[in-house]
C-alpha cells in the first residue's frame, strides 16, 4: 500500500539567470528534505506580486526556508538602509517569506529555517540582525575568507554549545557541535516567544526553537543540507523536520 507523504513547502529565491529573473533553489536544499524529512516538496515561488501566501499555506503540512546569497532588507527589522555591500538582496522572497511564516504559524504548521530561513523566522517573529558576523573582530569569524570557493565556504567551521535539555541536545546526544558557517547576518535580538538552542563561543544564537498555535518553529543558523548524505547530525535534523511534518513530539 502506497502511504501519502507529508507535503513540505520549500522557499525559492528571485535571482538573474541567463540574463533574466528566475525562481531558484539549490538541489541539496531540496534533496535532503525530500530524503531524510520524507517529504514530499512543492516550491513557492518569490513572485508576491502574482500570489498570496494564504493561497500555499492551506495545502502545505510545514514550511522549510532554505539559505540564500542575498540578505533580508534592513527596514524590514526595523533598521536604516546598510551600505551597498551589504546586499544582495531579495525584496520578492523577504515578501513572500515573511507572508508564509505568518500564515503557517496562524494554522499552527510547523516551520524550519535554515541560514537566511533563520534570519527570516527571526524577523517575523519580532527580532532583529546584525550585520558584521563577518568581520567583526569581537566576534569569531562565522564565514570564510573572500576568495574562498565552494568547498572552502563550507570547510569554515566552528563550535556550538547545545542548550541543556533543549531540542538539538536530546536529538543529537550531545551538548556540543561543530558546525558549517557562512553567514554575514546574525541575530541582534531574538524574536519573540524563541529559545535559543545553540549559542556560537562568542554568544551569537546559531540556533533557537519555538511554537506557534502547537507547531513547532526550528531553525539553524548553518546548513545541515551541505553534503547531508555523509553527515549523521545533518540528517537528524531533517528527520526532525518530518517528525513535526507528522505532528510527531520533537
Amino acid at each position: 500500500m502506497t502511504t501519502t507523504r507529508p507535503v513540505l513547502g520549500i522557499s525559492c529565491c528571485d535571482r538573474a539567470f541567463g540574463g533574466e529573473r528566475a525562481q531558484l533553489v539549490i538541489n541539496r536544499y531540496v534533496e535532503a528534505a525530500i530524503r531524510y524529512a520524507d517529504a514530499a516538496a512543492v516550491l513557492i515561488p518569490a513572485l508576491p506580486e502574482l500570489m498570496r501566501a494564504d493561497e500555499v499555506a492551506g495545502r502545505l503540512d510545514g514550511l522549510f526556508l532554505t539559505g540564500s546569497p542575498s540578505n533580508l532588507e534592513p527596514w524590514r527589522y526595523g533598521e536604516p538602509e546598510a551600505a551597498a555591500t551589504a546586499g544582495p538582496y531579495d525584496p520578492g522572497r523577504d515578501a513572500m517569506t515573511l507572508g508564509l511564516i505568518e500564515t503557517m504559524a496562524a494554522r499552527g504548521k510547523p516551520v524550519f529555517g535554515v541560514c537566511r530561513g533563520f534570519e527570516e523566522i527571526n524577523v517575523a517573529f519580532g527580532g532583529t540582525l546584525r550585520r558584521d558576523a563577518g568581520d567583526n573582530p569581537q566576534l569569531i569569524n562565522h564565514h570564510a575568507p573572500e576568495g574562498a570557493d565552494l568547498n572552502g565556504l563550507f570547510a569554515h567551521e566552528h563550535a556550538v554549545s547545545l542548550a541543556p535539555g533543549g531540542i538539538l541536545t536530546r536529538a543529537f546526544g550531545t551538548d556540543h557541535l561543530e558546525v558549517n558557517s557562512v553567514h554575514f547576518q546574525a541575530v541582534s535580538r531574538l524574536g519573540a516567544g524563541l529559545t535559543p538552542e545553540a549559542h556560537a563561543p562568542d554568544g551569537l544564537v546559531e540556533a533557537f526553537s519555538g511554537q506557534a498555535n502547537g507547531a513547532p518553529v526550528l531553525a539553524v543558523q548553518w546548513h545541515p543540507e551541505w553534503r547531508a548524505d555523509g553527515n549523521p547530525q545533518s540528517q537528524t535534523f531533517f528527520r526532525l523536520l518530518g517528525r513535526a511534518l507528522r505532528g510527531e513530539p520533537l
